[in-house]
Order: structure tokens, then C-alpha cells, then sequence
């Protein structure tokens, strides 16, 4: 809003006794209050529109540094995620499959899928996905889901490196782009 004698819409009555709606300044009394809470209301409406249109990069990255970064629980450290490791792409490859999103996942489903994993490093992962929050444990069972961050992050981490990592370092790399030697 602009000022408060923006044009807004109101009555006018003619002197022949006729009423026509029309827009004319809002007048700076009491009696305009009415119409004054109208125009702040939609003016308030239209920016909240426009800053919820914008994107906020700050909880991706903040669910990326809880999946990346380091955790330690009950004094012991776990270290994050990195989707380029070979060790770590294996064993979140073997959760996001789709077997696991109905029934669940359990220590021995892993050991099948990762066979070249003791079941002590199984134990370890499974503690440390827990840790970063890629899987739950429900009740008091030995079965775990993937969460919802968990889905994301693994779904959109192996697209980044699938779609767009390894196809830019496959590719030849033109003159244009290419770094200068060191002397």
C-alpha cells in the first residue's frame, strides 16, 4: 500500500438519489478504517504470495550437513555420508531398495545384499544411518525404514552424481574450459 489516500472502492451517492460504486481517495478519518483494513489485508496477502514464491536454501543445506558432517553418539563418533565413496554408495544403494519400503530392512537383508561386509561392519552402518537420521527403527523390533530425509537425500545425492558428476567428467574437455598448465 502506497499511502492512505490510495484509491479504493466506495459508494457515492448522486443528488438524484442514485448509488454508484466507483473508486474515489480514501478520505483520512475514522469512518475509512473499514476500508483501510481491506487494502492492508490484501497488500499483506500479495507480499506473503511473493516471499513464499522464493526459495530458501537454508534447511537443504542444513539436512545436507546433518548427512555429510560427523556425529557422535553416546561418546562414540560417526562419520558422514559421502556419495562418491565406493563403501558408502554400496550400502546406501542396498537401502533405497525397493523391497525394503513396505517390509522394512533388517540386519540379515543387508548381509545378503553386502556380502563382502562382516556382520560387525553391517552393525556399524546400520548405527550410523541411525545416527544421521537416513533410517528409524520401529518399536522395539530389529527392523528399520528409511525416512523421509533419508529418501531424499540418497535419491537426489545418487542423481547429482549419475546425471550430472559423471557425465561432465566422461565428456572431453574443450580448450575453452580446460585449466592452464603450471609452469
Amino acid at each position: 500500500m502506497t499511502s492512505p489516500s490510495s484509491d479504493t472502492r466506495w459508494t457515492v451517492e448522486h443528488r438524484d438519489g442514485s448509488k454508484e460504486f466507483k473508486l474515489a481517495p480514501l478520505k483520512k478519518s475514522i469512518y475509512s478504517l473499514r476500508d483501510l483494513r481491506g487494502l492492508t489485508f490484501a497488500s499483506n496477502r500479495r507480499y506473503l504470495e511473493f516471499i513464499s514464491a522464493l526459495d530458501d536454501p537454508t534447511v537443504g543445506t542444513k539436512n545436507l550437513d546433518k548427512i555429510t558432517q560427523p556425529k557422535s553418539d553416546a561418546g562414540r563418533n560417526y562419520k558422514g555420508f559421502n556419495f562418491f565413496s565406493t563403501s558408502d554408495r554400496s550400502i546406501l544403494l542396498a537401502l533405497i531398495r525397493g523391497e525394503h519400503t513396505i517390509t522394512g530392512l533388517r540386519h540379515s537383508d543387508l548381509q545378503r545384499q553386502l556380502p563382502q561386509l562382516t556382520s560387525g561392519q553391517i552393525s556399524r552402518n546400520l548405527k550410523r544411518l541411525r545416527v544421521h537420521g537416513l533410517i528409524k527403527r520401529v518399536g522395539h523390533r530389529y527392523k528399520y525404514y528409511v525416512t523421509q530425509l533419508g529418501q531424499r537425500a540418497i535419491l537426489t545425492g545418487f542423481k547429482l552424481r549419475e546425471l550430472i558428476v559423471i557425465p561432465q567428467l566422461t565428456s572431453p574437455v574443450s580448450a575453452a574450459t580446460a585449466l592452464p598448465a603450471e609452469a
